[in-house]
């Protein structure tokens, strides 16, 4: 199996990008990764080219360049080589924690999105208190969507969850403002019954406020929403850790207690952790990409790898196109 990974993107890369792709190359005997990049700057922080290889090029797609444009104008960036080197078969995945609009963008020109599918969705996998998990799609790649556009989102997250994470008949959750059938908007409203009426096991209509609790494996909603709600809930966990960490070091007493939860609290924090499930994936395109946390470590990288070695293994880009071949979603214009 090949993977491309954008060795230049995210705040920590190279060095971590490096890292993360090292590790992972040790523990799965038949990966083998293209790092796409400034090749000095890679080797810095290369300790051993085992399963490994370098493609060379010093063009970065940067977070202030607009994506389109970017994508479009510059030909040897790495993420734009790495999602080149998909479409001409010499990967199967790509991945970048690099620019999120270009590396959309780039998935869509360059991989091409699968026939039947209007609209990829960006969809990463939130973590819950039983540690079970849920993915929530999309977060941002279509602000606005249709109902039929939500239909695809639960089909392609009901086979990804299955095939990925290994839940049979994963529960799908419409996100809306109460769990009656006859609440929300128009597009809720519409999309509801479209998901009644489908092949998937659809438990109705979810609230944010049980998301954490697990209610369901798989929620859709439309971009905009997806997008508040995952930054809600990343920027939740920060300040509720942050006063934690206030309280528990505001005195001698607290200090003492906290050195005794210590083990405790840091199992809480990686349970809460998003990045342990890997990166959000670009689902509704020929092959996988996969969207790395612009802040990934080494460890967050890791996962993403191991998150597109397990979409490839698991053929999950050709379920998706078989399902949608069988069951066509005619989406008006």
């Amino acid at each position: 199996m090949r993977l491309a990974i954008d060795a230049m993107g995210g705040d920590n890369a190279p060095r971590e990008i490096v890292l993360g792709a090292v590790k992972a190359v040790e523990t799965y005997e038949n990966l083998h990764i293209t790092l796409v990049g400034d090749e000095s700057k890679i080797k810095e922080h290369l300790s051993s080219d085992k399963n490994i290889e370098i493609i060379h090029t010093d063009e970065v797609i940067l977070s202030t360049d607009e994506p389109v444009r970017a994508v479009r104008r510059k030909k040897n960036a790495s993420m734009v080589v790495a999602a080149q080197l998909v479409k001409d078969g010499k990967a199967d995945a790509c991945i970048s924690a690099g620019n999120t609009g270009a590396l959309m963008a780039a998935g869509l020109f360059i991989v091409g999105r699968i026939d039947g599918i209007e609209r990829p969705a960006l969809s990463p996998t939130l973590p819950t208190i039983g540690g079970e998990g849920f993915l929530l799609l999309d977060v941002g790649a279509n602000v606005d969507a249709k109902a039929e556009h939500l239909l695809q989102y639960a089909l392609m997250g009901s086979i990804y969850t299955a095939k990925v994470r290994g839940i049979q008949k994963p529960r799908v959750g419409l996100l809306n403002i109460g769990t009656e059938e006859k609440k929300g908007n128009e597009l809720t409203k519409s999309a509801y019954d479209l998901l009644e009426k489908a092949d998937i096991n659809f438990i109705g209509n979810v609230e944010a406020r049980d998301l954490l609790e697990g209610v369901a494996d798989v929620v859709v909603t439309d971009g905009f929403t997806g997008n508040m709600v995952l930054k809600t809930i990343e920027g939740t966990a920060m300040s509720v850790f942050k006063m934690l960490k206030s309280s528990l070091t505001s005195s001698f007493k607290s200090k003492m207690a906290a050195a005794v939860l210590r083990p405790d609290l840091v199992q809480l924090k990686n349970k809460m952790d998003y990045t342990e499930y890997g990166g959000a994936g670009l689902f509704g395109l020929k092959a996988p990409v996969i969207k790395a946390h612009g802040s990934s470590d080494a460890n967050a990288v890791f996962n993403s790898i191991r998150q597109a070695r397990e979409m490839v293994e698991n053929n999950v880009s050709e379920t998706i196109k078989k399902a949608v071949e069988t069951e066509p979603v005619n989406i008006s214009q």
